[in-house]
């Protein structure tokens, strides 16, 4: 899925977050403390089949964001086998941020 595609028609992240959705940020917490978008959860990719009922409970859009986009492709899988519809794949986190300043 390309960057673009991500801002198409039918939504997209920019629409998740206007309905309040939340961003969870898959990197290593060192990674999310040098850099991260205001708001956001920080769940490294290994927590995510572990937090899949946290992230269920918060009844919200969710865009998962990572540095290169690798992660947030895996995190985004996860989070679709387990059930949770409203999710998106931000891929790179300043993309995603730079979208959010947008808001």
């Amino acid at each position: 899925m390309g960057f673009l595609s991500l801002f198409g028609s039918g939504g997209g992240i920019k629409k998740a977050l206007q309905q309040g959705g939340v961003v969870i940020d898959v990197r290593t917490a060192n990674e999310y403390d040098r850099g991260r978008i205001p708001g956001s959860l920080n769940i490294p990719v290994d927590r995510i089949s572990v937090s899949i009922g946290r992230i269920k409970q918060l009844n919200k859009p969710v865009v998962v964001c990572c540095s290169t986009g690798d992660r947030s492709k895996k995190a985004y899988t996860l989070l679709k086998q387990n059930g949770i519809k409203d999710v998106y794949d931000g891929g790179n986190w300043q993309r995603v941020l730079k979208v959010y300043e947008s808001l």
